[in-house]
C-alpha cells in the first residue's frame, strides 16, 4: 500500500499518468469490453515499475513505445491481489527512468462480465425492447474495473477514445465527441477530453440512444421512446448552468449534456464531465426535483474541477457541492426553498449518524479509510455535514457578501488540481489573512477536530429558517393529535396541495419521527392524499418508509413495485432494510432481492448484500 492514497496499489508516488487513449470494442454477447489503453506517463521520481490498479480485467500483454513509434514487450505480474482493492498489474521497465521522463506504455486486455463499474443490460430491460445498453458508474474505485489505471483521484488526466459500437447503437463518454464513422456492421466514435479529470469521471455509455437540444451547450439524451418526456422535465437545464455560473464563475467544459439512464442507474445522478448521468425517477412530471440537476452541475466546479484528493477528503467534492447546489435552488426558487433543502439535509445527516452509530469513524467529515471499502463509507455524511460546515462559515463570517467571494477565490486557486481537506483550510485561513485580518480570530477559535476528525453531529448546531416548514409540521401534529379519537375527516387532499416537494417529504419525515403509527391513521392518511400511487419518488418512498416502520404491510405490494422498478440505493437500500427488519417482511425483502438481484447494479446489488446480511 502507497501513501498518496490508502485505496490505490498504484505506486502513485514514483508514477503519474498524463493521458489515456482508449481503443475498445463492445461485445455484448460476451458481456466485455475489448481492446488497448495506452498510457502517457511522466515520472514523479527514479524507478523502474509501473503499477496500475485492475480488477476483474484480463491482461493480454503490455508494451513500451518507443520514441519511432516500434514497440518493446513488457514483462507483467498481477500476483499481488487485495480483497477490497483489486489486483496490482505490476509492469517492469527494462531500464530505470530517471524524474521527469516521459514515456507511453500499451496494455492490451479486456474487461469481465464481473466488472463492478459495468453494467450490460438485455433488450428487454430497455424501454425499447428491441437493442441491448451498457452503461459505466466508476465512482469511487470501479474504473480500474474498466481500465487498468491509477484509480485515485489524486491523478487527473485527459483522455481520448475509440468506441466501435455494433449498428445502430450510439456511444457516449464524458467527454466531448469529436466524431464518427462506419465500419462495416459497427460504427466507431471519437471522444475527446482535454480538461483533467480523475479516473472516477471517465464513463461510457452504449445504447439506442436519441437526443433533444436544449440550448446552444445544452440537450437532453435517452432512450427514444423516453425523449420527449425528458426533454420536458429537463428544460429549464440552461438556466440552472447559467444561475450556477453566476453564483460561481464560467462554465469551462464546452458542453453540458444530460443522459437520462434505465431505472437500475444506482444513484440520483453521476456528475460526468459533459454528459451527466441521472435516474429516471427524476421523471416527476412536473419538473419538481431538479434540485439533482443543480447538484450534478455544481459538480463542475466542485469535484471535477476542483477534486479531493483521496476518498478520505469525499466532503470537499460533495460537501462543497451541495452547499452550492442549495445556493443555485435559493436564487431559482426562492430562499425558503435553501432553507428547506438544509433542514432535509440535516435530517438525512442525523439518519445516517444513527445508521452507522454516533461513535463511528465513518461518521466523520474526514475518516480514515485504510483497508476501507469507500463504498462502504457513502452516506449522506461527506454532503451534509459538510455543507453544515460551509453553512456554519458563511454565516459567522458575516454572510453571503463576505463568503461567496472567498468560495470564487477557493475554486479559482484550485482548479485542475487535487487537494486535501489541510490544503482547503490553509487556503481558508490565508485568504482571511490577505482580505479581513479581523476574521482571523474566529477562525483560530474554532475546535477544528471536532469538526473534521470526530465522529458523530457537528459540534455546533446551524440555525436554519424554520418559517418555510412551519404548515407542514402544524399539518403532521394535527394527524398526531387526531390519533386520539380518531378526527381523521377534518383533513383533504386540498392540505397538501401548496406544498412542494421538499414540504411533502418533511410532513411525511415528522409523522415517521413519531412512528410506529395505528394502521387506521395509515390508511386514513394514504386515503386522503393518494401516497401509494404517488408519482413523485420522493414523496412515495417517503410514505412507504414511514408505512414500513409502523409495519403497515398494507403498503408491502408497492413496496415490491418500487423495488422492482428502480434500481437508486437512495430508495432501494432503506426500502430492503426496513422491509428486512419487519417481522412479517424478513422472508419476503431476501426474496424479492435474490429475485430482483441481475436487475441492479453490481454497485447497488452488493450493498444491498450487505444490508441484508447475505
Amino acid at each position: 500500500m502507497f501513501e498518496v492514497d490508502p485505496n490505490s496499489l498504484a505506486n502513485l508516488d514514483q508514477i503519474a499518468t498524463e493521458h489515456v487513449h482508449l481503443d475498445l470494442d463492445v461485445d455484448f454477447a460476451g458481456k466485455k469490453l475489448v481492446g488497448t489503453a495506452r498510457f502517457r506517463l511522466v515520472a514523479v521520481t527514479s524507478t523502474q515499475e509501473v503499477v496500475l490498479d485492475t480488477a476483474h480485467l484480463n491482461i493480454k500483454a503490455a508494451r513500451l513505445v518507443q520514441s519511432d513509434g516500434s514497440p518493446t514487450a513488457l514483462e507483467v505480474d498481477t500476483s499481488t491481489v487485495h480483497d477490497i482493492y483489486g489486483t496490482a498489474l505490476r509492469i517492469q521497465l527494462s531500464a530505470l527512468v530517471a524524474t521527469g521522463d516521459k514515456l507511453e506504455i500499451e496494455i492490451d486486455y479486456e474487461t469481465s462480465p464481473n466488472s463492478s463499474a459495468i453494467q450490460f443490460l438485455t433488450p428487454e430491460q430497455t424501454l425499447g425492447k428491441s437493442h441491448p445498453y451498457l452503461f459505466t458508474q466508476c465512482e469511487e474505485i470501479h474504473a480500474r474495473s474498466l481500465l487498468p489505471c491509477q484509480d485515485s483521484p489524486s491523478v487527473k488526466i485527459s483522455y481520448s477514445a475509440s468506441i466501435r459500437a455494433p449498428k445502430p447503437l450510439t456511444a457516449l463518454m464524458s467527454a466531448l465527441a469529436t466524431g464518427s464513422r462506419d465500419d462495416g456492421d459497427s460504427t466507431v466514435f471519437s471522444f475527446e477530453q482535454q480538461t483533467t479529470i480523475p479516473s472516477y469521471l471517465i464513463a461510457l455509455v452504449v445504447g439506442n440512444l436519441a437526443s433533444a437540444t436544449i440550448s446552444d451547450r445544452c440537450a437532453v439524451w435517452s432512450e427514444p421512446e423516453n425523449i420527449d418526456a425528458c426533454a420536458w422535465e429537463f428544460a429549464e437545464m440552461e438556466t440552472i448552468l447559467q444561475t450556477a455560473e453566476d453564483v460561481v464563475s464560467p462554465y469551462l467544459w464546452g458542453r453540458y449534456d444530460l443522459l437520462v439512464l434505465p431505472p437500475s442507474f444506482p444513484f440520483g445522478g453521476m456528475e460526468n464531465p459533459c454528459l451527466t448521468f441521472v435516474t429516471p425517477t427524476l421523471l416527476a412530471g412536473d419538473r419538481s426535483l431538479t434540485d439533482v440537476i443543480a447538484h450534478e452541475i455544481a459538480h463542475s466546479w466542485s469535484g471535477n474541477l476542483v477534486t479531493a484528493k483521496n476518498w478520505e477528503h469525499f466532503w470537499l467534492n460533495e460537501g462543497w457541492t451541495t452547499f452550492f447546489e442549495r445556493k443555485i435552488v435559493g436564487r431559482l426558487n426562492g430562499e425558503d426553498a435553501r432553507q428547506l433543502s438544509c433542514v432535509i439535509g440535516e435530517a438525512d445527516l442525523v439518519e445516517s449518524i444513527q445508521f452507522y452509530g454516533k461513535d463511528s469513524p465513518l461518521t466523520a467529515l474526514v475518516p480514515k479509510l485504510d483497508n476501507v471499502d469507500p463504498d462502504d463509507a457513502y452516506s449522506t455524511v461527506p454532503y451534509d455535514k459538510g455543507a453544515h460546515l460551509l453553512y456554519y462559515l458563511e454565516q459567522a463570517l458575516g454572510g453571503p457578501a463576505v463568503f461567496e467571494p472567498y468560495m470564487r477565490s477557493y475554486i479559482k486557486a484550485f482548479q485542475g488540481q487535487s487537494i486535501s481537506t489541510y490544503d482547503w483550510k490553509n487556503h481558508l485561513l490565508s485568504y482571511f489573512a490577505d482580505n479581513d485580518p479581523a476574521k482571523l480570530e474566529l477562525l483560530d477559535s474554532m475546535e477544528w477536530d471536532k469538526w473534521l476528525t470526530a465522529p458523530g453531529m457537528p459540534p455546533v448546531s446551524n440555525q436554519y429558517d424554520g418559517r418555510p416548514q412551519e404548515a407542514c409540521l402544524a399539518l403532521a401534529d394535527r394527524w398526531l393529535k387526531a390519533i386520539d379519537d380518531s378526527s381523521y375527516d377534518q383533513f383533504s387532499p386540498a392540505d397538501i396541495e401548496g406544498f412542494s416537494t421538499m414540504q411533502r417529504v418533511i410532513f411525511l419525515s415528522r409523522l415517521a419521527d413519531n412512528a410506529p403509527l395505528q394502521a387506521d391513521t395509515l390508511r386514513a392518511v394514504d386515503r386522503t392524499y393518494q401516497l401509494t400511487g404517488y408519482r413523485n419518488c420522493e414523496v412515495r418512498f417517503g410514505w412507504l418508509a414511514l408505512a414500513l416502520k409502523s409495519n403497515y404491510m398494507a403498503v408491502v405490494d408497492a413496496v415490491i413495485e418500487m423495488l422492482s422498478t428502480q434500481g437508486r440505493m437512495k430508495f432501494t437500500r432503506p426500502l430492503y432494510r426496513l422491509l428486512h427488519a419487519c417481522p412479517d417482511g424478513r422472508e419476503l425483502a431476501v426474496k424479492t432481492f435474490l429475485r430482483l438481484r441481475d436487475f441492479y447494479h453490481p454497485i447497488c446489488a452488493r450493498m444491498v448484500e450487505k444490508d441484508l446480511e447475505l
